[in-house]
């Protein structure tokens, strides 16, 4: 075995890295590399094949899996000899997981996931073998990691040719992916009604969401049939049914482990079919997009626990992720002191020492502690996850009490076990600051801002933007990660997609000019960088990033909205509000770039759906000019309606604005054009008639 370490040195090359997540790997006695020049030419030069471990920071199998594997001495001294050992944060290198992601999903015919565990050829990194995590000894069917280590390096010495064979048909299927479209296909909402009718057949009645466990939030999907409902909502037979499956679920989330009962937030998924037992990662991504929907619900039906919820995530968000300059964090790990959960979980006995009698009578009786433990772990106490059971006016009714005493002593419950609960040791938080992410979250606050009328979370969504504006854009290009104070790595399409859909809510809850030209310079990028001139969409990685295996192009989404379907959704919004056609072309390419897929699996695509929805029937648009504090007046007037296709620009009279928005000429007071389309209404004199006008 070479090894080219100077002596005594204990950490490995993962040492000089940004990422929290390769930095625990750093003292690992794995010969770990960061993917780059050195580790690839050194795999080409020893004709070794590569080792690639894909994971995060917040991953708890991720954790497992280095504990069992990868700090253990014999389990390294195979890897070192046997393979060229890459370890990879896939929030940093989201282009090498969605790849190798695609082809472990193709060479094993089962879902992906974290660990990524990955073999690859020493020459042109072709995957030939891989899966998530392997345990230490064998066990569910799986060998032991070394006995598996240890049969692939003898495997790759003997069957090149077969090697070799397999990766040619791999690489044929990844070209099989990318269709030619058929520029004759009629675009139609028949992928709509399709897909309201899968989500239908896949809800869970009982709990809410959509199949069984584990069970994911699919914030989009929720998103879909609040849309769907509003725009049948003046029908004779309204989509009642989608309000329904999209408020239940959102309900039994909510009420269920899934949310942090008592900080705010939401964890990563439910193990089981009831919303009880987490995951216990906090995502960024996740609270982003459950905020934006529970936000949106709360307009949508006037429910008073979706604002609470709405408020609490994006307080959390705030609290406990937000950096000193503005921007989010990415990540609160699942463990703390080793143990997944530990931070969260209570012992009934404690809780009723820690609590007035009085309010320990309600929050028992809310959260389940007069029932058997719910969380488990092995050669632990048994503990109690908090998980509602019973509703405040039924336990106020128990305790003859009125339900606003129920609901007092309940809220001085929970915060009195949340101060408690912060003297614990925390979880990790992973400080990176990912562009992509963030604008997912800055959507999210300006979306909420507007929608609960909190001007708090438009100065947050403002002050994100502003600094992934001075920190991330630099000559005219995007970076995607900001992370020990370097900035690192040019940006993804996803990057560039949701920053500019961020901009534009941003846009909408607070006029600033220099934004929209930040959105036109994003929209440029995009249809010069990352555009498929032939097929249609976009690709992942711009075209001058570096040459890897496979140029990835996905339409559907899924833990995150597809960067695709975001970038249809906002260039259409935008070409339509600076008219500019060759947005609206790129945005209806994309649509048929992806239209067989959107046909087959339309309830995959909850995200491209909504930007075919405003392809077949153009978003309305209002400008309004005027003075800032009257402008401010009208544009919340309208904030308090559920128009998911209404964009609404507040635009004061001093502002400077290209010739298509300069046209809706101020007046000497506020006024507002209607536009769909390309026509726009005569000038609109009145709040009350604007109001009529855009119902």
């Amino acid at each position: 075995m070479s090894d080219s370490r100077p002596p005594n040195q204990l950490a490995n090359r993962l040492a000089a890295e940004t990422s929290p997540y390769l930095l625990q790997h750093a003292g690992n006695p794995v010969e770990w590399y960061p993917w780059g020049d050195e580790a690839l030419q050194r795999a080409q030069r020893e004709r070794k094949p590569i080792l690639l471990s894909v994971g995060y920071s917040a991953c708890h199998w991720c954790h497992v899996m280095a504990h069992e594997s990868f700090e253990d001495a014999a389990t390294a001294a195979v890897m070192n000899e046997h393979f060229i050992n890459i370890k990879v944060d896939r929030e940093e290198r989201p282009d090498l997981d969605k790849i190798y992601q695609l082809a472990q999903q193709i060479l094993t015919q089962r879902t992906g996931g974290w660990p990524l565990t990955m073999f690859l050829t020493h020459d042109d990194r072709q995957p030939f073998f891989g899966g998530t995590y392997f345990p230490p000894t064998p066990r569910h069917g799986l060998p032991s990691f070394t006995e598996l280590l240890q049969r692939v390096a003898s495997y790759y010495r003997e069957h090149d040719a077969d090697i070799r064979q397999q990766t040619q048909a791999l690489r044929r299927v990844f070209t099989e992916l990318q269709p030619e479209p058929n520029a004759e296909d009629a675009l139609q909402d028949q992928p709509l009604q399709l897909a309201r009718q899968a989500l239908e057949a896949q809800f869970d009645k009982q709990f809410g969401g959509f199949g069984g466990a584990p069970k994911f939030p699919h914030t989009r999907g929720l998103e879909f049939l609040l849309r769907r409902w509003r725009s049948t909502s003046a029908h004779e037979q309204p989509d009642l049914q989608a309000l329904y499956m999209a408020a239940l679920t959102l309900t039994r989330m909510a009420e269920g482990g899934l949310y942090d009962q008592l900080g705010g937030g939401f964890f990563r998924y439910s193990v089981d079919a009831y919303w009880m037992i987490p995951h216990f990662e906090k995502m960024l991504y996740d609270n982003a997009e459950l905020l934006r929907v529970y936000a949106q619900a709360a307009v949508a039906t006037g429910e008073p626990l979706f604002k609470r919820v709405a408020q609490e995530t994006a307080a959390w968000l705030m609290r406990d992720l937000r950096a000193p300059q503005g921007a989010f964090w990415s990540t609160w790990d699942a463990d703390s002191e080793g143990h997944e959960g530990k931070y969260y979980v209570w012992d009934a006995a404690q809780v009723e020492r820690l609590l007035p009698a009085a309010d320990y009578a309600v929050f028992a009786r809310r959260f389940g502690l007069d029932q058997a433990p719910n969380f488990v772990e092995p050669h632990s106490e048994p503990k109690w996850h908090l998980h509602a059971y019973q509703s405040v006016d039924d336990i106020a009714k128990e305790l003859a009490v009125e339900a606003d005493d129920a609901e007092h002593r309940l809220q001085q419950a929970r915060q009195r076990l949340l101060a408690l609960r912060s003297e614990r040791v925390p979880p990790a938080r992973d400080e990176k600051i990912l562009t992509a992410w963030n604008g997912l979250t800055i959507a999210a606050f300006a979306t909420a801002g507007r929608s609960l009328n909190d001007a708090t979370l438009i100065d947050a969504a403002c002050a994100a933007l502003d600094q992934l504006r001075s920190h991330a854009w630099r000559d005219g290009q995007l970076w995607a990660v900001q992370a020990g104070g370097s900035t690192r790595f040019p940006a993804y399409l996803d990057d560039y997609a949701f920053l500019l859909d961020a901009t534009l809510e941003v846009m909408q809850s607070r006029w600033r000019s220099a934004d929209l030209t930040f959105a036109i310079q994003l929209a440029e990028v995009l249809l010069k960088e990352f555009i498929d001139e032939e097929r249609g969409g976009f690709y992942f990685t711009a075209q001058h990033h570096e040459a890897l295996i496979h140029r990835p192009k996905s339409f559907s989404d899924d833990a995150t909205p597809a960067g695709n379907a975001v970038a249809a959704l906002a260039l259409n919004r935008l070409g339509y509000l600076v008219g500019e056609s060759r947005y609206l072309l790129a945005a209806e390419g994309t649509l048929r770039a992806d239209w067989p897929a959107l046909l087959h699996h339309p309830s995959a695509h909850a995200t491209l759906l909504m930007a075919l929805d405003e392809h077949l029937s153009p978003p309305q648009l209002v400008i309004m000019r005027g003075q800032t504090t009257e402008l401010q007046e009208w544009q919340q007037a309208l904030a308090q309606l559920y128009q998911p296709q209404r964009l609404v620009f507040a635009i004061p009279n001093d502002a400077i604005l290209p010739p298509t928005l300069a046209m809706k000429a101020a007046t000497d007071n506020t006024v507002a054009y209607v536009c769909r389309s390309e026509v726009c209404s005569a000038p609109v004199n009145s709040l009350a008639a604007l109001i009529a006008m855009t119902r």
